[in-house]
């Protein structure tokens, strides 16, 4: 198995180039879901869950700090693999010091997961920088390569409930070993060189002009504000559904949300097949309605008689992600010119997961301070009402993409 990929008028051989970017995937987010869906839980165990909201910001503040100034430089100095490898090394110590900072009360605990996040956090743009360059057929093979990435969070969710993790710090103990393993199997990945290496560095690079550049296109700009609205919403899930799970009354938390990483798999698989037959607008469409659904389906199920709908919320996060941000990456792969794929991939991150994720970790924190403060039947009342927020805003955004978002298949810089 192998792929080919041009790097100027030389054409490069990549020898099993698609296990070794899934497994490259599966490390990639196992790290993440390790730690990542069940730290309000922890939180809250260790009476900190009025921080929840200020713990899930540190991410999406890292998602603007960091990724786009590495787009630049791996786009013009170093190699993705090389920088991906020192990140997760990195990550991975500060993984280990968290559980003595929980146990021990120290003040600085938001300050050092801040500080793992403005690791973390460039390494999904550059994971998908090295596929994209590795892959010769982006389209068919990167959603069979980021199907191990939902894979690798799936285990890393059943690990965690199955051996009574979910409240525990020991989260982060198995995300660093995990953290430590993929770090240094990211040096022996497909070399991806900086495509502009050795050019003099400009003001231009500095700023990132040419990424920037590429919101003079119409529908990319739409996109990018729809994706970057659609953030919003989406922070409520990442911080509040494994809380609200647990006060509805499930035991296994990290379990009953690793159903949704499991629907992420199914149609990440078909992707393919959608891609075809509905295109990029529909896909991306069909997401954000998906998250609609999804949230009232949440405060729908708040009843012995409605708790399915719970489930349906849950497992519709395949549709959510897959066709939104899976289909976003490919599409900004297909609107960013060659030399400035990096810079695209993480000017993608820096408005969804950090402008966005982090204007909607501060809005669902403040709200969920102030409205949800009962425990109980009172309480949960209080949890619809949480939820119906974020539903109403997906809903309004999908209708502001349906009508602005022009875009023509096949026409990479078309207006």
């Amino acid at each position: 198995m192998s792929s080919q990929s041009a790097v100027g008028a030389q054409v490069v051989t990549h020898k099993w180039v698609i296990p070794r970017l899934s497994l490259m995937m599966f490390l990639e987010f196992f790290v993440w879901g390790a730690w990542y869906v069940t730290l309000g839980v922890v939180m809250g165990k260790f009476g900190l869950s009025a921080l929840i909201g200020d713990a899930y910001s540190t991410g999406p503040i890292a998602s603007i700090l960091s990724p786009f100034v590495l787009g630049m430089l791996v786009d013009r100095f170093f190699a993705s693999q090389k920088v991906l490898g020192v990140l997760h090394l990195i990550g991975a110590a500060l993984l280990w010091w968290l559980p003595g900072m929980f146990e021990s009360g120290q003040s600085g605990l938001l300050w050092v997961v801040f500080a793992y996040m403005l690791c973390y956090m460039p390494t999904i743009a550059l994971s998908n920088n090295v596929a994209f360059h590795s892959l010769a057929n982006s389209e068919k093979g990167f959603p069979i390569v980021r199907a191990f990435g939902t894979i690798g969070w799936i285990v890393a969710g059943l690990i965690v409930g199955t051996s009574g993790l979910s409240d525990s710090t020991g989260i982060f103990t198995l995300a660093a070993i995990a953290s430590v393993v993929l770090g240094i199997y990211s040096f022996t990945l497909p070399n991806t060189p900086a495509p502009d290496r050795g050019k003099p560095l400009s003001m231009r690079d500095l700023v990132c002009a040419d990424a920037f550049a590429l919101l003079k296109q119409r529908h990319f700009m739409v996109f990018i504000i729809c994706a970057t609205l659609i953030s919003i919403p989406l922070a409520a899930y990442y911080a509040y559904a494994a809380p609200f799970i647990s006060a509805v009354g499930f035991e296994n938390v990290s379990g009953v949300m690793a159903l949704g990483q499991m629907s992420e798999l199914l149609f990440m698989l078909l992707i393919p097949f959608f891609f075809r037959r509905l295109g990029i607008k529909m896909m991306l469409l069909i997401g954000m309605l998906a998250w609609f659904a999804r949230y009232a389906m949440f405060a729908l199920g708040i009843t012995e008689e409605t708790r399915w709908m719970i489930y349906i919320g849950i497992i519709l996060h395949g549709v959510c992600y897959d066709f939104f941000f899976v289909i976003g990456f490919i599409y900004t792969d297909k609107v960013a010119g060659n030399k400035v794929k990096g810079q695209a991939q993480s000017l993608l991150v820096l408005f969804t997961y950090g402008l966005g994720m982090l204007i909607g970790s501060q809005i669902s924190g403040a709200v969920f301070n102030r409205s949800v403060t009962a425990q109980g039947a009172e309480g949960l009342l209080q949890w619809q009402q949480f939820w119906w927020m974020p539903a109403i805003a997906a809903v309004v955004i999908a209708a502001i993409f349906f009508f602005s978002f022009k875009y023509k298949e096949g026409a990479q810089h078309g207006k």
